[in-house]
């Protein structure tokens, strides 16, 4: 699968909660839980926000250009830092150029093209994975500290 961007590695999941997204309700749900779970950990409430935002772009991509997927919240930890992962997870046409689909305004689905670009500027980390014909998958983070060389083994 044709990737974009780069994570920290040496994650460790904590738990991990999965939404089928099928129905618009199921974007209002992915967003809520991100937000909890995110409040949970012991992100402020405009980083908490940012998460939620960033989910609501994910789960409304998977709606609009695949029709279904997946949306997935994670506690992650590494190190001492603790974080949120979130995830959508699609079977539809894929990502044909992943560095144009993060320019800003760029679009293929008549919208104002700031959806993933803006994902990206949400949080702190973003990968972008696709095959034509096959899905997509994008997992973005968001730490409660940015310092992430604090992350070493």
């Amino acid at each position: 699968m044709p990737s974009l961007g780069s994570l920290q590695p040496d994650v460790i999941f904590v738990t991990e909660q999965i939404v089928a997204v099928n129905a618009e309700y199921h974007i209002a749900i992915a967003q809520r839980l991100a937000r909890c779970v995110a409040e949970d950990i012991g992100l402020n409430r405009v980083a908490a926000y940012h998460v939620a935002t960033a989910m609501t772009e994910l789960a409304s991509n998977i709606l609009r250009h695949a029709g279904c997927g997946e949306a997935r919240v994670r506690e992650i930890r590494c190190g001492t830092l603790r974080g949120i992962e979130i995830q959508a997870i699609d079977q539809g046409p894929g990502i044909v150029d992943l560095t144009l689909a993060l320019r800003e305004g760029f679009t293929t689905a008549g919208g104002l093209g700031g959806g993933l670009p803006g994902v990206k500027r949400l949080m702190d980390e973003l990968w972008l994975g696709s095959t034509a014909n096959a899905g997509t998958q994008v997992v973005a983070r968001k730490w409660m500290s940015v310092r992430r060389d604090l992350c070493a083994a």
